[in-house]
């Protein structure tokens, strides 16, 4: 990626600057020790935050957007909340992206089955989704994409073009693994904390601010919460005149496989 090859080119530089003051000016070889964290610190920062797009390219929003159109996006499921945040979307006749772990789909075939029929897209959230990611090998990392394909397009007879990380953690080997697939990296724009933050209203709230044409945002179809909060985002976006899409209609883009 280009700001990887940035940040390692300016590393290299600095480096070089620092080794030639250090032998001919005799600074201090704190210098060095200074450079080591920031480096690090710089690839820690484009590991955890997706929209840097330092290990992979992810798409987090549509900024070229000029229409009131926005993407609410699920992660984590299918689970027993899922009929809910299902039944709402339609309510609002609005659609959503759902991006599904493997073994979930294996749990809730049904749940799939319906999303999918309601008319929503279905991305690939990896097969178990573990909190290992971040250290996983490439062949781990493909094998987990592979056993969710796998699984998805068993129920609705699809794969999947999109593809997001768990945590949307990325780092070379997550990279190096989706090298080998046909897949989009989705990130967002819109991180709603809804699994860290208590109260319904202060989620909202966070997402309310940020709202604006082309927005993905973040939620997980896991809880009574989400969906309390999904039901004030809904109504709120209705009154704003926004039109709810699915990733693939903020695209224009095909949603699976077949369909390119």
């Amino acid at each position: 990626m280009v700001k990887l090859k940035l940040i390692n080119c300016l590393g290299v530089l600095y480096f070089l600057v620092v080794g030639v003051a250090f032998a001919n000016c005799g600074i201090h070889w704190s210098w060095f020790i200074l450079g080591v964290f920031v480096w690090i610190g710089l690839l820690a920062w484009g590991s955890f935050d997706i929209r840097q797009n330092i290990f992979v390219q992810a798409i987090s929003s549509s900024k070229n957007e000029t229409n009131k159109r926005i993407a609410i996006t699920f992660d984590d499921g299918p689970t027993l909340f899922t009929p809910h945040v299902l039944a709402l979307l339609k309510s609002y006749q609005a659609k959503a992206t759902f991006f599904c772990i493997g073994k979930q789909v294996e749990q809730f075939p049904h749940l799939l089955q319906q999303i999918h029929s309601e008319g929503h897209c279905i991305g690939n959230h990896t097969y178990t989704h573990t909190h290992k990611m971040g250290f996983l090998s490439a062949t781990e990392v493909l094998e987990e994409i592979q056993l969710a394909d796998s699984a998805i397009q068993k129920v609705i007879g699809k794969q999947p073009l999109y593809f997001r990380p768990p945590f949307g953690v990325t780092n070379p080997n997550i990279s190096k693994a989706l090298k080998q697939t046909h897949y989009k990296v989705i990130g967002w724009n819109i991180r709603s904390l809804d699994t860290v933050i208590a109260e319904e209203e202060r989620i909202f709230e966070r997402i309310k601010k940020k709202i604006k044409p082309g927005a993905i945002i973040l939620l997980h179809d896991t809880t009574d919460k989400t969906v309390a909060v999904l039901a004030l985002l809904l109504d709120y976006l209705k009154q704003q005149g926004y039109e709810m899409v699915s990733i693939n209609e903020l695209l224009n883009s095909s949603s699976y496989e077949k369909d390119a």
